[in-house]
């Protein structure tokens, strides 16, 4: 029996579950043995080579490799987790988590500082609030993409 799961009607949100997280747990394994300077290195040096060791899919891997921390999300990673690929490339969390809103740094402090998105329109999919598909990725960074 299949558990009922209301969250997944939450816009723009991906709920870190027990099955997010079978399905990310080597995802989520890479990703802490960056806590270590020599794999750190390793990585650095050939990063395909490196993702190869471990028994992710090849979508989590390609992902990995485009540093889209939002499909690595999808595929099961924990944004805690992640957060150790960003520290690899010398990237804040603030930095990373503005790439994932499509936003500039600098767009998302702001944002974050005058409290972050409004819960109105933005508590089930289909409601006319930023964080709905059709208003994704948001800031001059989603506007400049190809």
């Amino acid at each position: 029996m299949a558990l009922h799961k209301p969250y997944k009607n939450i816009p723009g949100t991906t709920i870190f579950d027990a099955e997010q997280s079978r399905k990310g747990y080597w995802l989520n394994q890479f990703c802490m043995s960056l806590m270590k300077a020599e794999n750190r290195a390793r990585f650095k040096a050939n990063e395909r080579a490196y993702l190869d060791e471990w028994a992710m899919t090849e979508e989590q891997k390609l992902a990995v490799l485009a540093r889209d921390l939002n499909r690595c999300i999808a595929l099961g990673g924990n944004i805690y987790f992640l957060a150790k690929i960003g520290a690899t490339d010398g990237k804040s969390f603030q930095q990373m988590a503005g790439s994932m809103t499509g936003m500039t740094e600098e767009e998302y402090r702001d944002m974050m500082i005058k409290g972050g998105r409004s819960p109105e329109g933005n508590r089930a999919i289909g409601e006319d609030g930023d964080a709905q598909a059709h208003r994704q990725p948001q800031g001059a960074a989603g506007r400049n993409k190809a």
